[in-house]
């Protein structure tokens, strides 16, 4: 089994590493951190695995593309490429400068789609592969200062949506929408309800995987903040519809 994964120096992508990696696989590691990422390359090595490390910025197009060519060069087949980097920063709109912001629009869509697509034309030929994009539950709700993040996982939600529907059926394509989870990225953060582990998201992930979901967002209670807004989003618009049709009936 081949496979390529972005962000894996730390968080979700070091531990989705370590599940995946055991005798026969072969798995391709990119980060930008090349000291963190061999770290991570020597664990997986020890487990079995196989591996190739690429470090590398997912915002580069070209030396994300040369990274992706020489991992195809040394396999038959891709079967597995998660786009796994991704940055989380508040907006900070008082300070009326959205550098931080455009960062990470760059990283987290833009790398994603520089992940994915180089990879397209050889799952085409081959007529298989599984494309998996890490959003996030910011994907279905945006938080409060955190407006560029949640258009970029909301982005990230509307890729995997378009690609399922325009790649045959033989392409599985996963969205993967974890909540807090323990890591580097919301380690800052003094609001994070329901955060789990690490260890333990990365088995849910590639559990899911696994199954070939379409969708998956964890934990749990997360479904239920999302069906909640749902419905309130629906009762709110039937009473807005209410008001509009009374208002302008004549």
């Amino acid at each position: 089994m081949n496979i390529f994964i972005t962000g894996a120096s730390s968080g979700i992508g070091e531990y989705v590493a370590y599940e995946y990696a055991k005798d026969g696989v072969h798995l391709a590691l990119c980060a930008r951190r090349k000291e963190k990422l061999d770290q991570t390359a020597d664990k997986c090595r020890e487990m079995g695995a196989k591996v190739t490390t690429y470090s590398v910025d997912v915002t580069d197009q070209h030396s994300t593309k040369e990274s992706i060519d020489d991992f195809l060069s040394k396999i038959n087949r891709i079967d597995l490429v998660i786009a796994n980097a991704g940055l989380g920063e508040l907006d900070a709109l008082h300070k009326g400068n959205p550098t931080m912001m455009n960062k990470v629009i760059n990283v987290n869509v833009i790398g994603v789609q520089n992940t994915i697509v180089p990879f397209l034309p050889t799952m085409l030929k081959q007529a298989s592969g599984h494309i998996a994009l890490v959003g996030s539950v910011a994907s279905h709700i945006a938080w409060v200062g955190g407006g560029a993040y949640a258009a970029s996982k909301f982005a990230v939600k509307a890729l995997s949506e378009s690609w399922r529907k325009t790649l045959p059926k033989t392409i599985d394509v996963t969205l993967i929408c974890p909540g807090f989870v323990e890591s580097e990225m919301t380690e800052k953060a003094e609001w994070k309800p329901f955060v789990i582990k690490t260890d333990v998201a990365a088995k849910k992930i590639v559990n899911a995987l696994n199954k070939k979901k379409k969708m998956f967002i964890f934990p749990w209670q997360w479904h239920v903040v999302i069906a909640f807004k749902k419905i309130l989003e629906l009762l709110m618009v039937n009473a807005a519809r209410k008001v509009y049709k009374k208002r302008y009936k004549n």
